[in-house]
């Protein structure tokens, strides 16, 4: 679970401190709506334990972040954006794009992407 004294966004959405909209739960991850999104679906899957990045992650992490991309996988077909495509991202660092330094992964679909994609 979410560790309970920390200010991060994300552990306090999975805590329901502060307002998401969910749409996955399990004991491992939450997943809801970006606030901001960049296509139709996008959708935010974070772990439940607070992990600030890519490169924060342990060896006890390995098989979290397995699901992360099974939760995804599922999401898409649930939304019907695997027949067409779309696109699973997790930005590492400032530098990427990370915002909220708690690792998640994007969602995207529902239109035509570009590549490269920055």
């Amino acid at each position: 679970m979410a560790e309970n004294s920390t200010p991060c966004l994300f552990c306090r959405i999975v805590r329901r401190e502060a307002p998401g909209k969910i749409v996955f739960e399990d004991d491992l991850v939450t997943a809801f709506e970006d606030v901001h999104p960049r296509s139709p679906t996008h959708v935010l899957i974070v772990p439940r334990k607070h992990i600030e990045s890519l490169d924060a992650l342990g060896s006890e992490d390995e098989s979290l972040i397995g699901h992360l991309h099974m939760v995804a996988a599922q999401l898409a077909r649930d939304r019907g954006i695997q027949k067409t495509g779309y696109r699973t991202v997790i930005n590492t660092g400032a530098h990427a794009g990370q915002s909220v330094f708690h690792i998640h992964l994007h969602l995207l679909g529902g239109r035509s992407m570009a590549w490269p994609p920055g």
